[in-house]
């Protein structure tokens, strides 16, 4: 997103085909009665027809319009994103297999509260509505295990006839790592590595079925 025309072209396509679902629903939920501002998906990613939904906490900095990108992408100039694009390539998941999300999806830049997450659970709903080849659920962090709980138990009719595969791991934020013990850093990191190589063998693994 540090290249001009990179990120024009993101702005060029925000209501690609394949994202226009997904940003028109951004756009309803940003109506001034809202909760406030909320990010669109760059269609950099594979938007209404992605196969894996990735969910993090909320939107960071970088995805303020102005001072950051507008959209929720891994080509963000940030080090989670970078992070995340890295790990990514490596286990063979391209940007157009992945839909970007948050718990709680409108910008607060901190953690959010029980009420604002059952929130995140309602909108999280109306996205799977949107994304019917789904086939993974990646979620990073407490705050994504929180929602996802929130959403099974409040609306388990959202997934009831779909088959998901669900993955869970820690947050790609270096907060992620803050603990005292190495040892316990470095299973954290290689953790989220696994998780992103079991996410990229369902992936292989739903094309060889299909």
């Amino acid at each position: 997103m540090r290249e001009e025309a990179f990120r024009a072209e993101q702005e060029q396509g925000r209501y690609a085909p394949h994202v226009r679902p997904i940003n028109e629903m951004v756009d309803a939920l940003r109506q001034p009665e809202g909760r406030g501002w909320m990010p669109y998906v760059a269609p950099w990613h594979g938007g209404a027809g992605a196969r894996v939904l990735s969910i993090l906490r909320d939107p960071g900095p970088k995805t303020l319009d102005g001072t950051g990108s507008g959209f929720l992408c891994v080509e963000n100039d940030d080090p989670t994103a970078e992070l995340q694009a890295q790990i990514f390539e490596r286990a063979g998941i391209a940007p157009h297999d992945v839909t970007p999300w948050n718990a709680y999806p409108w910008y607060i830049n901190r953690s959010p509260k029980a009420a604002e997450l059952q929130a995140g659970a309602e909108v999280l709903k109306q996205l799977l509505g949107v994304m019917p080849k789904a086939e993974v659920v990646l979620l990073q962090g407490n705050e994504a295990q929180d929602v996802w709980r929130r959403l099974l138990k409040a609306h388990p009719d959202a997934v009831r006839d779909r088959i998901l595969e669900v993955v869970s791991t820690y947050h790609p934020g270096q907060q992620a790592l803050f603990v005292r013990d190495p040892e316990e850093r470095a299973r954290r990191a290689q953790h989220r590595i696994d998780s992103y190589q079991k996410v990229g063998a369902a992936l292989r693994e739903g094309t060889r079925q299909s």
